[in-house]
This record gives C-alpha cells, structure tokens and sequence, in this order.
C-alpha cells in the first residue's frame, strides 16, 4: 500500500509538541509492515539541511503554485527518516517558510498552509507516484481532501486516492475570512452558512478536511468518542455526529527506542523491571541538580507540560494549598502562558526544599524527570492522546490523571481496579474536573507510596504494558484499506 502522510511538523526536522513525534514515527511502523510511504512537510528556514542530508530533486525542478493570485516559485527537496527507508519530501517556498517558526500567526498563516496542501498534490504529480491514502494532519492539511476531490479531480490518477483526515486536537480550527476562498481558489458556492467549508461565518480548515475526507481518525479511542459530545467538539461536534460511522479512534504509539529506561543515553543510570534500583539513583541525581533534599521514602512528582489551561493548570492552582501540605516533593518543567509561568516561579519561591521549577523546554532534563520522578500528574481538562503518560509507565513512574481521551485510554486506576477483583491498575485517575479531585487522586498515590510492594505491583503492572507504534500501525492499515474501499464504492 502507497501511503502519503502530510503534516506541518515531523521529528527530527520541525516539532512543537506530540504531532511531530506521531509523524516521526507512525511512518517507520508502516514501513516495517510493507507499506511504501511518503512523508510530506514545509521546508522551514531551521531546518539544517546538512545535519538532515537533504538533497535538492532537480528532475522535479521548479513547481508554479498559485496562491492569493500569485504564482509562487516552488521546489522539492528530500531526505531519508532516519532509521528507515521513508522518504521525506520538503515543500520549499521561501517566500511562506523562511520565518524561522513553525506557526506564525502572520496575516498570511492561511496562505502558507494553502500552499503546503497543494504543493503535496503537486509534487505527487511530478514524481508520477499515485498514493493509495493521503493521511491529513490537523487543521493545516485540511484542504487536501477536498483538493482531491473538485480542485484536481481533473488528473485522472488520483481517482483511486483516499484520505484520511487525522484530528490531534479539535480545538485548532484554521479559521479565517471569507477571502481564503480566493486565496485557495475554493468554489464560492461550498461557502454559505452551514456549509462545508463555513464555520461561524469564516472558512475552516478543519472543518473541511472533515467534510470532504472519505475517513476521519483521532489519536485515541475515548477522544474519538468525546469530540462527537458539545463539551469536547469545539463547535463541530455537530459535524461529526453527522458522520459518526466515519470517525475511528487509534490511540497513539511511542517510540521504545526513544523512551526505554534501560538504554535512555539521557540516564546517568540505566534500570528495567527486573532492578529498578536505577531509578532511586536518577531521583537523586535530579534532586540533587534542583538542590531539594533526597528522601528516598518521601515521593517525587513530576510534572512537563504545556502551561496552559487545556492542561489542568486552573485546577492545580484551585488544589495548591491542600497539594503543598502533602509529604512530596515537586519538579515541574513547561513553558506557555505568562501567567502559569509566573505561578510556578512564586512556587518555587514561597517552597523551597519542596517544589522546584524549570521554565522552558529541555529534552535531556524531560527523559530526567521521567526517570527520577515517583509519580507524574497530567490532570487535563481534555487529552486526545497525551504521551508523557505513557513514557511515564514505561520508566515505572506512576502516573496520576484525569480520565479523558488516551489518558483514560491508557491509565487504570489502581484503586478501581481493585475495587473489581483486578490487580493491573498502573496508575490513579479521577472524573470531575476540579482541583479537589486533583488533589484526591495525588494524595491517593502519596499514601499508596508509603506501601511499597503495592508500590512496586503497580509499577511493574505499568512498565509491562506495550504502547509500541508496531500495534498503532497495524491499526492504521486496517483504517486504509477501510478508506480505500470507501473511495473505490
């Protein structure tokens, strides 16, 4: 099976959050189960063309591409993913690309992402490469589908090409004005209220690429079921209800040869489920970096995270009086809203010896803090997948979170399973979204703690669980043919 992955971001190359780690990834897992695949991405002005081995397709040479009236001068450069055989095809345009960021919020955002959705349909054009499924990526791929389908449905080799529009998170719209029409050179009469490309009186990527596309997935199996519910749809729960035969789940996978604690080159000490006494010595090395004093009978908790409020930040304030008496220490790593920063420096200010705080992002410090940390709290308003809990199970750090999208997908609560007569629960979770559910649930696994071969049970329950990209992608397969047939019927 020919397969197209389109994305704005894809490890190594350009990455803002677990998009690009899914792009990174997922197409190496299918490569590995025989699929020829493509990966496509804008070619930004970081990206190091040496580090990356890109090299410049001069049979592909220049693409006119019509954007906004004008035609931009295009070309294709490409690469390898490394540790596989998958091409990575660069869309470059200077004129849209060399802005040094991946998202701009520029007046010509809407422009930049037109061009990447037709470049792609183009370059598959010139290297005479008809992909059996295009799989879109978010908002700002969302135009492919319907590309495929009235733009260039005049070349006679995309009549058999699927796609599949892929929804990491619902509430990034590619909304803009009315004159995107032009700019796209989308027929007028799609727009009008409720229609396909309209949404709330502007046009909507998003809304598009779920409209127009034969099959629609998200990143996990709960999340595919929540965004068809107002209070998770972002406004186009509608839209999705009305094509809820259409909508699958597919939780994602992670990459083990990344996130293994037992060959994470970030450890200053290797450990597995066999001798965790790795893990002890990373917590102290940690704490010792953050100068908070080691206890290796009182629990560390690990926080990374965006700051925002999407990640639970408003309810950890409501809980942080009750969640600063309890006998644990804290290392928060993030970087977002001024506000949410502000909060944690006072935090490590007003308790020192017990919460410490980095502000910005640090890869080799992330892999730390999984490792050294005891438990790691993620209490989102809402997840379509989330990661860092499952890194979390893998470096046998219990996870504690709230049950929504892949967080609910991939965390059983020890209490309740218990509850059942089961003894897999891996980690703690809780409901309402409140900071007294939060605070609950943390005390919960404090107490726990303190008890430690029910301790080591529910590590072990979670470092034993498999979230490989291996059963992701046979998964995904199964989802194109699906589309495939869809297309063909």
């Amino acid at each position: 099976m020919k397969i197209a992955i389109v994305s704005s971001e894809c490890v190594p190359y350009a990455k803002t959050g677990g998009l690009g780690d899914v792009i990174g990834s997922l197409p190496k897992a299918l490569e590995k189960l025989g699929c020829d695949v493509k990966v496509f991405i804008p070619k930004y002005l970081f990206i190091d063309e040496l580090k990356h081995g890109l090299r410049y397709n001069w049979n592909v040479g220049e693409m006119p591409i019509r954007v906004n009236g004008i035609v931009r001068s295009v070309h294709l450069h490409q690469a390898t993913l490394p540790n596989s055989n998958v091409q990575v095809n660069f869309i470059d345009c200077p004129h849209y690309y060399n802005r040094g960021r991946i998202y701009t919020n520029d007046w010509d955002e809407d422009e930049r992402f037109i061009l990447l959705c037709k470049g792609v349909i183009e370059t598959c054009q010139r290297l005479a490469w008809a992909p059996d499924v295009i799989q879109c990526n978010d908002w700002q791929t969302g135009l492919i589908p319907l590309y495929i389908k009235d733009n260039y449905n005049w070349d006679r080799m995309f009549d058999k090409t699927a796609t599949v529009f892929t929804i990491h998170n619902i509430g990034y719209q590619g909304r803009f004005g009315k004159d995107t029409l032009y700019k796209a050179e989308i027929n007028p009469n799609l727009y009008y209220p409720g229609g396909p490309v309209e949404f709330e009186d502007s046009v909507s990527f998003m809304k598009t690429g779920i409209v127009f596309a034969d099959l629609i997935s998200t990143v996990s199996v709960k999340y595919s079921h929540e965004i068809l519910k107002p209070e998770y749809g972002a406004g186009l729960d509608p839209i999705l209800r009305a094509r809820k035969p259409d909508v699958y789940g597919i939780l994602n996978g992670v990459d083990y040869q990344e996130w293994n604690p037992e060959t994470d080159k970030f450890l200053p000490y290797k450990y597995s489920a066999d001798d965790l006494s790795g893990k002890k010595l990373n917590k102290k090395f940690l704490m010792e970096h953050f100068r908070l004093p080691f206890d290796e009978n009182r629990p560390l908790i690990g926080m990374i995270s965006r700051l925002v409020p999407q990640k639970g930040f408003d309810i950890f304030v409501e809980a942080v009086d009750d969640l600063m008496k309890l006998d644990a220490q804290w290392i928060l790593l993030g970087s977002g809203e001024y506000k949410y920063e502000e909060f944690f420096h006072k935090l490590s200010y007003y308790f020192p010896g017990k919460f410490a705080s980095y502000i910005g992002y640090n890869n080799e410090l992330a892999h730390l803090i999984e490792a050294g940390a005891d438990i790691f709290v993620m209490p989102s308003r809402y997840e379509p997948c989330g990661l860092n809990q499952i890194y979390s199970l893998k470096y046998g750090t219990v996870p504690v979170v709230r049950k929504t999208g892949g967080l609910a997908d991939t965390v059983k609560d020890w209490d309740e399973e218990n509850y059942y007569g089961f003894d897999h629960g891996n980690g703690f979770s809780f409901y309402d979204y409140s900071g007294y559910a939060l605070f609950k649930s943390v005390e919960r696994a404090v107490n726990t703690f303190a008890h430690k071969d029910v301790w080591r049970k529910i590590q072990l329950n979670g470092m034993n669980c498999d979230f490989s990209w291996d059963r992701s992608a046979e998964k995904y397969i199964e989802l194109f043919k699906l589309a495939k047939e869809k297309r063909s019927g």
